[in-house]
């Protein structure tokens, strides 16, 4: 992997940082986008600084014009795209029928239009050089239903099918597309659903027999960094033959479904 240069959404922490770091620390060059600019820019001060080729591009995934613009800037500055990690999501919780309009629009538009913007232009340019490799994060929820959790299932559950169709149509032009959906992951995002962290991290581990939820079986919850060597592997060349695959990262907790 020495050499290419990759794209990386929500690259300002939890996922996508562990994501540029291992990528990083292969000698890719990175390009990493997040909407919190200063966030971004701490992040990429940090890995810098520890001798990674990492850029910061401050972008908005939910606007296609702002995503035009920043894979214009990356390819100019670092060169062709060889690698593109969608990374960024969010998640509001919620019963599905007590969900905001606000909520819904914003769920898909970062993790369902985000991935269609962003995919769409990278692989509009990856076309003309007929290579590539593209990695969805997506998530367990998709193909698991969870309660509270319907906007960011349903909207995982789309990116998901998109990525795949979109690997279907692009595999004539040498370029893969694949995915990975973690589970419990100790992310801000995970954190941020916890009142009492202790607790919540038990349940978790545990399970919830009243929300329907089993356990995951390893124990543990996943470190963003498990998620990070997942997608590494499918970039890679040790995954060449691969495309249109969902590869689970969450410890057994959807019990190889």
């Amino acid at each position: 992997m020495e050499g290419k240069t990759a794209l990386v959404t929500g690259a300002a922490g939890g996922i996508g940082e562990a994501v540029v770091r291992a990528l990083g620390e292969r000698e890719v060059k990175v390009a990493a986008v997040d909407k919190d600019g200063d966030r971004l820019r701490e992040t990429v001060s940090k890995l810098t600084a520890d001798g990674l080729h990492v850029e910061a591009f401050v972008g908005d995934v939910t606007s296609s014009a702002d995503v035009e613009k920043v894979v214009d800037d990356v390819e100019r500055r670092l060169g062709p795209l060889d690698f593109l990690v969608n990374a960024a999501g969010v998640l509001r919780l919620s019963e599905a029928r007590k969900l905001t309009d606000a909520d819904w629009s914003f769920t898909f538009a970062v993790n369902t239009s985000g991935v269609f913007f962003v995919s769409r232009a990278v692989v509009n340019r990856m076309v003309e050089r007929r290579r590539g490799a593209i990695v969805t994060v997506a998530s367990n929820a998709a193909s698991t239903a969870r309660v509270e959790m319907a906007a960011y299932a349903a909207s995982k559950a789309a990116a998901t099918m998109f990525t795949k169709c979109l690997g279907l149509e692009v595999a004539k032009y040498g370029i893969r597309c694949n995915l990975v959906a973690p589970g419990s992951t100790e992310t801000p995002m995970l954190s941020g659903m916890w009142k009492d962290a202790d607790v919540a991290r038990a349940a978790s581990i545990q399970g919830v027999a009243s929300a329907y939820r089993v356990g995951i079986p390893l124990q543990r919850l996943a470190h963003p960094d498990h998620v990070a060597q997942a997608v590494v592997f499918l970039l890679s060349d040790q995954a060449s033959h691969i495309t249109m695959h969902d590869l689970t990262v969450d410890g057994g907790a959807a019990l190889g479904a």
